[in-house]
């Protein structure tokens, strides 16, 4: 879930030059944006992700959110068992110049092979965005993103609809198959065909007003 704010440190580390008559931005590399962390320039906890070269703050999270990431976390972990690690929030590599940290996001196995790298599009084998507020930038921006980089499978858990968009066929113009879920249905995995999950599931219940009392 994010959005395209830029954070107030990019404009000290990205510096323009003039070309031709026109400014040109610089770009962050993944490496850069490491060890800018490393130094502590920026936070291990500040919400903010590499897109693409630029660094992106990312929205708050709501509590249908909040809870919504709960409750996919605890079904993707009940139901892949040993077959794949569930990171949360936590950054993947997509190339040299793209580290976002999706909402969930499942990856092969055993979670040592992470210690050195970010987990790569050849290590997962899905990608969920849970979105509200940011449901359009996480459809038009990051998911031709993730398609450009190979991942197999892209989920967006809409929270305003209570759907989930289930993109499939990556390709460098973007994801070739989608299909819409809604939350009385179930999607599959790409790399795990047999696992059936409710869109349900994943959702936060549906809000209620408590019942007032006859007099």
């Amino acid at each position: 879930m994010s959005v395209i704010v830029e954070h107030p440190i990019e404009a000290k580390i990205n510096s323009a030059s003039v070309r031709n008559g026109s400014a040109s931005q610089r770009l962050i590399s993944a490496e850069e944006y490491q060890r800018m962390i490393e130094f502590g320039i920026f936070r291990e906890d500040e919400r903010i992700e590499l897109i693409e070269g630029r660094i992106v703050q990312m929205s708050p999270k709501n509590l249908k959110h909040a809870l919504a990431t709960t409750r996919s976390n605890r079904c993707f972990q009940k139901l892949s068992g040993d077959r794949a690690f569930v990171r949360v929030q936590d950054p993947i590599l997509l190339n040299d110049f793209s580290e976002p940290e999706p909402d969930i996001v499942l990856v092969a196995p055993p979670d040592e092979r992470y210690l050195e790298n970010h987990p790569k599009p050849k290590d997962i084998f899905l990608v969920l965005e849970i979105a509200d507020s940011s449901i359009f930038y996480d459809r038009d921006e990051k998911g031709p993103l993730f398609a450009r980089n190979g991942i197999v499978q892209y989920c967006l858990l809409n929270l305003q609809s209570r759907e989930l968009e289930d993109y499939r066929e990556p390709s460098p113009n973007g994801y070739r198959r989608k299909q819409t879920y809604t939350e009385e249905q179930s999607f599959t995995l790409v790399a795990f065909p047999k696992i059936s999950i409710k869109v349900k599931d994943l959702l936060p219940p549906v809000e209620t007003k408590p019942k007032r009392n006859k007099k």
